[in-house]
């Protein structure tokens, strides 16, 4: 297949990208490059830099290519960001979103692969999370992918749109080439191991009053390259599935000090802490339940262990410090 991935210039994007190269299929990859990094797009993928708002751009480039099917992980994605800036959290994550059906339905592709979240569910009632699970998102940035998915729906009745919903969960790790390197950084991983080589003081706990174990958050974490496979598993049978949609998760969750506690293993270094008050939007305990991406799509995850995601995350990290800037 030939398949067009939104936002292959980021984490997940990037790593996606490998994997789907892996498994021969060719890719279109397209990203406006505002956080993303041009060297994380495999070589072997055909670049477009562009803005998903940009009709003409999406034009040129489904016109260039017989695209098969689209992956769509264009997004912004910080949850304290879009508590203050919501405007431009449903303006990237819907409004763009529905410029790319749009250009999708003009050249008559019809699959379509999101890249959700499990900040849909809100606060869990149950953990683990199964897909049935209520979907009340208490920040901007779950209400923009929810909204999506919905708009989605609505392509589907309307439009004859195929798409698969994944909701994941924490992503992390990396492969041997493409890894986490954000500005600001933001994510725990990173911002981690910046703290152990020395980048940064102190790694700062966002709230111990959680009703959790230790007070602090808890959170499944996903191995990338998991998350890139059952990716490609959907598209490569979403005519069987269009319509539904998948957590991808490990289906155990591990509290912020429990993750810092293995990274202290994993590095062998010092992780100084500090603990401030909660962030907004910040559920407890977001833990997934992987049953059903098991059972019809056959997917289990290759890295199930926390300490094996951390490991390959900091063997990067190592080997790039400064992240892309360091490459080559």
């Amino acid at each position: 297949m030939k398949i067009l991935v939104t936002g292959a210039a980021g984490y997940i994007g990037s790593v996606c990208t490998e994997v789907l190269l892996g498994r021969e299929h060719s890719v279109v990859a397209l990203d406006d490059l505002s956080e993303g990094h041009r060297e994380a797009v495999d070589s072997r993928a055909q670049f477009y830099k562009a803005d998903l708002h940009d009709a003409e751009a999406l034009n040129q480039i489904f016109g260039a290519n017989q695209i098969d099917a689209v992956m769509h992980f264009a997004a912004l994605c910080l949850v304290e960001e879009s508590v203050k800036k919501p405007g431009e959290y449903y303006r990237a994550n819907v409004g763009a979103g529905i410029n790319l059906l749009a250009a999708m339905l003009r050249h008559g592709v019809k699959k379509l692969i999101f890249s959700s979240t499990a900040a849909t569910y809100g606060e869990p009632e149950k953990i683990p999370i199964p897909e049935e699970h209520s979907t009340e998102p208490i920040n901007p940035y779950g209400a923009s992918k929810l909204l999506f998915e919905r708009v989605l729906q609505e392509f589907k009745e309307n439009s004859g749109i195929e798409y698969v919903t994944m909701r994941y969960f924490n992503a992390a790790g990396a492969s041997a080439e493409r890894g986490e390197d954000h500005s600001p950084e933001t994510h725990i991983l990173p911002i981690l191991f910046e703290v152990a080589l020395g980048q940064r003081e102190a790694f700062q706990i966002y709230g111990t009053d959680y009703p959790t174990a230790d007070g602090t958050c808890v959170r499944d974490y996903v191995h990338v390259i998991d998350i890139s496979e059952a990716h490609a598993l959907a598209v490569e049978r979403i005519s069987e599935m269009a319509g539904r949609v998948y957590n991808v998760g490990n289906s155990r969750g591990f509290s912020v000090r429990e993750v810092v506690d293995t990274v202290r293993s994993v590095t062998g270094r010092d992780i100084p802490v500090r603990v401030d008050p909660r962030r907004a939007g910040d559920p407890a305990v977001l833990v997934a339940s992987s049953e059903r991406i098991r059972k019809e799509l056959g997917w289990s995850p290759r890295y199930s262990d926390l300490k094996s995601i951390i490991q390959t995350a900091w063997t990067w990290k190592e080997k790039f410090p400064k992240g892309y800037k360091s490459a080559g």
